[in-house]
């Protein structure tokens, strides 16, 4: 039996309670952070776009900083809470999340939530990459062009809430597919590159013919 097995069999045998996750924690709206503020050195921040295009499931720095006069006046998500992008222009995007594991307050902007809980930061931004949490999203997500959650819908959705080492094993399992499979990627890419490399030799050799 695994480790993970153990866990769960000792602290848990019959079952894991299902949470709204209002119970477990709360929503905290960003606010008044435009991305014309971000600057390469100041106060910690993160937008909204950038949880799309940039962040993983965690990160302990960030691509981009505010001035410490604007850092006053915005709201921090505080080491341990997850940074949520509450807009997006595709259903799937809806509710990205990453974890902020980085030692410091940082200021989140507008179009973003703060979840702040009592959970393992890595564990529930996992869960939030899941089918279980897709579908149940999907009831709330409102918009057209600009497809949006609220923090107050956030609330309802159900979270699995098994003891904390089974949360803290949950994620190590994870992480380790998850490094596997960025080694994976790199190692692929190198060997995708060398065959690149190969084909456009072959075919400038065996193109380059002499002219009669």
């Amino acid at each position: 039996m695994s480790q993970l097995g153990r866990l769960i069999e000792t602290h848990c045998p019959k079952g894991v309670d299902l949470k709204p996750m209002g119970e477990v924690g709360e929503f905290i709206r960003g606010n008044g952070l435009l991305k014309s503020d971000l600057v390469e050195e100041g106060a910690p921040a993160i937008h909204y776009g950038q949880v799309h295009t940039h962040y993983g499931t965690w990160a302990s720095e960030t691509k981009s900083f505010v001035s410490d006069a604007l850092a006053g006046k915005l709201r921090k998500a505080k080491p341990g809470d997850l940074v949520i992008a509450t807009t997006s222009e595709d259903d799937k995007a809806v509710a990205k999340a990453v974890a902020w594991i980085g030692e410091t307050d940082v200021a989140v902007s507008g179009d973003a939530h703060i979840y702040r809980h009592t959970l393992d930061p890595k564990y529930v931004s996992y869960f939030f990459q899941t089918e279980q949490f897709h579908d149940q999203k999907m009831v709330h997500v409102t918009g057209a062009k600009v497809r949006r959650i609220s923090g107050d819908s956030l609330a309802k959705i159900s979270i699995p809430v098994p003891p904390r080492e089974v949360q803290v094993e949950i994620v190590a399992v994870l992480d380790r597919f998850a490094r596997l499979e960025a080694e994976l990627e790199i190692e692929l890419q190198a060997e995708l590159d060398a065959r690149r490399q190969q084909y456009r030799f072959y075919r400038e050799r065996l193109l380059a013919f002499e002219v009669a």
